[in-house]
């Protein structure tokens, strides 16, 4: 049953970063696009000192890396949180470790 619920909770992550590329109109930009608008718009010879070494071939390819950087990042942070949580757990009253309670259930 876990292994299910793994399957469909990684198809609805897949989906929610591939649905918007085909479902949203209009153009994709961060905040990073805003703000060199806002530049150009107040300082028109503006010239930036720093260019990037590589740039994605369109937006929404770069839209879809940062996602998916926040999304690999988020994965470590809950990884990360569940194994201290287990850790912990398992743990046992006179401090060594081995599996908890729950973890025996199971």
């Amino acid at each position: 049953m876990r292994t299910f619920t793994n399957i469909i909770l990684l198809i609805l992550v897949i989906a929610l970063i591939a649905v918007p590329m085909f479902l949203v109109k209009g153009e994709f930009s961060g905040a990073d696009e805003l703000a060199s608008r806002v530049i150009e718009k107040q300082d028109p010879n503006y010239k930036p000192w720093f260019s990037p070494v590589w740039e994605p071939p369109s937006g929404e390819i770069e839209s879809f890396l940062f996602a998916l950087q926040a999304a690999l990042g988020a994965g470590f942070v809950g990884f990360y949180l569940g194994y201290l949580k287990g850790k912990k757990e398992g743990k046992n009253v006179n401090g060594t470790v081995g599996l908890s309670k729950s973890a025996k259930e199971n």
